[in-house]
């Protein structure tokens, strides 16, 4: 699903409630681009990712919460990861936020602050502008590798909502 020229924002809090999907070579996401992107491309645009699972190995405890941006006409990106204390993420739904400000922002699993950046630097400009939202499971990648003999299919990300909250 994407939102892309129905639904943008500047700023907010998103909270999204989802249960992920398993196995070796499955990657969900939830993540937000630029809606510029159409003119200036990526990583141009900055790319917000609320949430990203790798599946398999074991990793499906574990999410990441990155952004992307250009630095002078190279990609940078700064990341932080949230760890489930038992169980994995496909086991019952969380809640995966972020609070988006004019000078940070910070990834929360079901409440819990975990990883945050300053967005007040000239060179992060890009996450001043409208983004829009994305959901998705690619299959395979270099990140996640290929699915094996053991990866089940179909694959499902089940979202129960996703609600934005802004001044």
């Amino acid at each position: 699903m994407i939102t892309r020229g129905k639904r943008s924002f500047l700023y907010g809090r998103v909270d999204v409630r989802a249960v992920l999907p398993k196995g070796q070579g499955i990657w969900p996401a939830i993540w937000m681009l630029g809606e510029n992107i159409g003119t200036v491309g990526w990583p141009k645009c900055g790319e917000i990712d609320i949430m990203e699972m790798i599946g398999g190995q074991g990793r499906e405890n574990t999410v990441h919460g990155t952004v992307h941006w250009d630095n002078n006409n190279s990609h940078a990106s700064y990341g932080g990861d949230f760890s489930l204390g038992t169980g994995d993420f496909s086991e019952m739904f969380h809640v995966f936020s972020i609070v988006w400000t004019g000078t940070s922002i910070t990834w929360y699993v079901d409440d819990v602050k975990y990883h945050e950046i300053d967005i007040t630097p000239e060179g992060l400009s890009e996450f001043h502008d409208e983004f829009f939202v994305i959901f998705n499971v690619a299959v395979g990648g270099a990140w996640p590798g290929n699915p094996d003999g053991e990866t089940a299919f179909p694959q499902h990300m089940i979202i129960d909502y996703i609600r934005v909250f802004q001044k």
